[in-house]
């Protein structure tokens, strides 16, 4: 079966399958709702463009020098209305009742320009919801109908009238084409928008994880050492060792030293510039042991810091330190830079098998103004935790002021000793 493309609809008939590839069939022979739009913005005025086309099919319906005639005028003048949810059915309606007004009973000389009126209101109605190319067939149909009942010998307004009536024809739709373009670049513009917002988001994620990943890799090539200088030194604390056994520390310190290579090899795929990283991507990588400098460094700053820790301080495994230290460290930054001047109190939990982490600033009575920095903190603090299977929260504390709170699980110690090599 040929492939169709896209853009070209298709409609199943008795001779078979037939294109419609300026869409006229879909825009103009259709009896689909289209309703027309409210307005997003002011918000009470939503529904602003739809009372005005009701008020206007109200003046337009009150014309008509009899009885008979008014009723003709209101039911024309309805075809407004209609247009308002069908569009298309309405432009046909619109056009068949000219054909009964002019030819059944004809309104007097001043009252032909509400014939029309009502035609290009709905013209307009109908642009806004179609293609122009669309809305340009459907004015063409409209004017060629009004020319052939003007040459026909049926009265359609003198010549000024006619004019002036052709004048509404064409602005109706050219207004209606243009806001409908309006609308549409605007709608194409806030997609652009999220889509640039999630774009930046997973990107800012991406760089995180990568920084995260730098900064662990001088934990895993310690352990990846430490297991290579013990398989080598482990054949000389056994007098005599069985070859197997010899054979065996020989394979795992090349296993531990293939693994360091392919580490290494790693870290240059994740190299890339960090703002503010400079000299100290080199540097070694912080645990909580120096939390008392990264505090004095803060209070050094005009930040008011206190800590708080509870339960017993014991050494935890290497990436939860690093983690818990870029939390706090991540978290403080945040307070100074945007509560300069609150208190900040600082608290951390060692539990059996958990470290929980707590940062809270007091409110500040004038908030500070925005900082430069890339604005990726809880960003990165949420991917430490979550890297470690823990949780982090952040959000308004009870007293207004701001609050970090993290939970990172801590692997049990294995149940035996290492010995130093």
């Amino acid at each position: 079966m040929p492939v169709v493309p896209e853009n070209i609809r298709m409609k199943e008939s008795v001779s078979g399958w037939v294109p419609d590839r300026w869409g006229l069939r879909a825009d103009l022979l259709t009896a689909r709702a289209r309703p027309l739009p409210t307005l997003s913005w002011p918000r009470r005025l939503s529904r602003l463009p739809q009372v005005s086309v009701f008020l206007l099919a109200v003046a337009l319906g009150g014309t008509g020098a009899d009885l008979t005639a008014q009723v003709l005028a209101a039911v024309h003048a309805v075809t407004a209305v209609v247009a308002l949810r069908w569009p298309t059915p309405a432009w046909w309606l619109a056009m068949a009742m000219t054909v009964v007004v002019v030819v059944g009973h004809p309104p007097t000389h001043d009252n032909w320009l509400w014939v029309w009126a009502v035609q290009a209101v709905v013209l307009f109605l109908l642009s806004l919801r179609v293609r122009p190319f669309s809305a340009a067939v459907a004015t063409a149909v409209t004017a060629l109908l009004m020319l052939v009942l003007k040459l026909s010998g049926t009265a359609v307004g003198d010549w000024p009238v006619t004019a002036l009536g052709t004048v509404l024809l064409v602005v109706g739709p050219v207004l209606g084409s243009i806001r409908r373009g309006r609308r549409e670049d605007r709608a194409r513009l806030a997609e652009q928008f999220v889509a640039t917002a999630h774009e930046r988001a997973a990107r800012t994620v991406l760089e995180e994880r990568a920084r995260i990943a730098r900064e662990l890799h001088d934990v895993v090539a310690h352990h990846m050492s430490l297991i290579s200088v013990q398989a080598d030194a482990a054949r000389y604390r056994v007098p005599d060792p069985p070859a197997e056994l010899v054979n065996e520390f020989a394979s795992i310190r090349a296993s531990a030293l293939e693994a360091l290579t392919e580490l290494r090899r790693l870290l240059g795929v994740l190299r890339f510039e960090v703002p503010g990283d400079g000299a100290a991507g080199t540097a070694p990588q912080p645990s909580l042991v120096r939390l008392d400098d990264l505090l004095d460094s803060v209070s050094a700053a005009g930040l008011t810091v206190t800590s708080q820790v509870r339960g017993t301080a014991r050494a935890l495994p290497p990436g939860v330190e690093l983690s818990a230290y870029r939390i706090v460290q991540e978290a403080l930054s945040n307070s100074l830079r945007h509560a300069s001047g609150a208190e900040v109190v600082v608290r951390i939990g060692y539990g059996h098998d958990t470290l929980t982490l707590s940062v809270t600033n007091t409110a500040v009575p004038v908030a500070s103004g925005p900082s430069p920095g890339a604005g990726h903190g809880l960003t990165g603090m949420r991917e430490r935790a979550a890297m470690l299977g823990g949780e982090l929260t952040a959000g308004p504390a009870s007293d207004g002021g701001w609050e970090v709170h993290a939970v990172l699980p801590v692997p049990a110690p294995p149940t035996g000793k290492e010995s130093p090599p």
